[in-house]
Order: structure tokens, then sequence, then C-alpha cells
């Protein structure tokens, strides 16, 4: 494919993968008020329209290159939150001081601190993907099927289920916050 940066059909792409994530996730919320107000079918619409609207984002991000492998997914979904929380929502909330919307500069400072954790989390798994350490540990840890529920104990998860047969993809560190 030829080269797209810099062109109007670059900026037309970014444009529809922006339209198409919003639009889906308003949708997904209109839904979530038509269920509550008993629209069971207008709430199915309404979602149904959200996965055709992601549908659409996904093909637009594909032609901006905007996909890669999880390594690189999880590189760009770091360095996005790093900049929400470095820059963009403390930019915000002090924009919505300045203008007298204390309420909204909170709720700014309150989503940048969420961002933080994000990439966090990104670098975090990134890490574990690199140094081959998403299904192997270095001690023994409780691995938790995330289909079943099946618990299994031991430095690595096992490369099938014996409850349910799902692969190894399926497993977790179990994680109890109870």
């Amino acid at each position: 494919m030829m080269d797209l940066k810099g062109t109007k059909t670059e900026k037309n792409l970014l444009e529809a993968f922006a339209g198409e994530s919003q639009a889906r996730n308003k949708y997904t919320y209109f839904a979530s008020v038509a269920k509550k107000e008993g629209y069971e079918q207008i709430a199915a619409i309404f979602l149904e329209t959200a996965d055709n609207e992601k549908e659409h984002a996904k093909r637009a991000l594909r032609y901006l290159q905007g996909i890669g492998n999880t390594a690189e997914n999880l590189k760009a979904a770091a360095s996005g939150e790093n900049y929400e929380w470095t820059d963009m929502y403390k930019r915000f909330a002090a924009e919505a001081r300045e203008e007298g919307f204390e309420e909204i500069a909170r709720f700014f400072e309150a989503t940048g601190a969420v961002e933080a954790e994000h990439e966090k989390r990104f670098l975090a798994l990134l890490k574990n993907l690199e140094e081959g350490k998403v299904f192997k540990k270095d001690q023994p840890v409780r691995w938790r099927c995330r289909n079943c529920g099946y618990i299994h104990e031991g430095t690595e998860a096992p490369e099938v289920c014996p409850a349910c047969v799902h692969p190894r993809a399926f497993y977790e560190v179990a994680a109890e916050n109870y």
C-alpha cells in the first residue's frame, strides 16, 4: 500500500476511527438506558450497532497500521496512557480550574491517576511477555482457568486445563481480593 502519512486519506481515517469509536461507546451507554427503561429490543439494536461501529473503527485503525502484535500493542497502549496522565489530563484539569469548573478539574485529575495505573499495568504485562513469564513464574503461584475456574498450583500454568480442556491461554495468576 502507498504511504498514507500526511495525506487527506490519513486524516479521514483518523476521523473515521475517532467517530466510530465514540459512536460505539455512546451506543453501549444508550443500550444500558433502554434496558433500564424496559426496552430490550431497542437495547439489543443499540448493542448490535455498537458492534458494527467497532468493526468499522478496527478497519480504519488497520489501514493506519495501528494494530500490531501483542508486544507492540502493549507498548502503544502504555505510551498512550502515559500521555494521558502526564500531559492531557493535567492540562485539562488546569484549564477546567481556570474556568471555574472545580468538579470537572477533580474528575480530570482522578482520571489521570487511573491512566497512570493503566500505564503501569501495560508495562508490567509487556515485561512478563518479553521475559517469557506470562504463563511461567519463578516461584509457585496459584493459576486460575478463566473459563471454568479450575485452580492449579505451580510455577507454570498447565498446557491444557484438566477440568474443561481449554488451552493454557485461558490461565491467569489467581488474585484473591476478598
